[in-house]
């Protein structure tokens, strides 16, 4: 069976990498982006199977990527999952209605996001 690629797209390389060690051992494929920019090239050249997105990232926001995701027939269906700092309800919100499939705030326990990530891709 071929493995599940994660996409992980936030510019905190320390938690990239610790997000990545967790999704490693639980047997996914993981591609990193530190920019909105990077992401979205990687998101089309690699059509992942799961994005993991932070809000703040250089050039482009995780909205922005988020956004051309929604508008491409090829990228709409990938899983986005979000995962940032902003807390508010008007930030949740927007995310929902952008058409993520699961908003997560930071901080979180690694185990129970993924918990979170295999629920998304069974």
């Amino acid at each position: 069976m071929k493995k599940k690629r994660v996409l992980i797209a936030d510019d905190d390389q320390d938690l990239v990498r610790l997000i990545s060690l967790e999704l490693r051992d639980c047997g996914y494929e993981v591609l990193t982006a530190g920019s909105g920019e990077d992401a979205i090239k990687k998101v089309y050249d690699e059509h992942p199977d799961l994005v993991i997105l932070d809000v703040a990232m250089p050039q482009l926001s995780g909205w922005d990527v988020l956004r051309l995701m929604q508008d491409d027939d090829d990228l709409k269906d990938i899983p986005v999952l979000m995962l940032t700092a902003r807390t508010e309800d008007a930030d949740k919100a927007k995310g929902w209605t952008l058409g993520v499939t699961w908003y997560q705030t930071k901080p979180f326990e690694l185990d129970e996001l993924a918990l979170v990530i295999e629920r998304i891709l069974a």
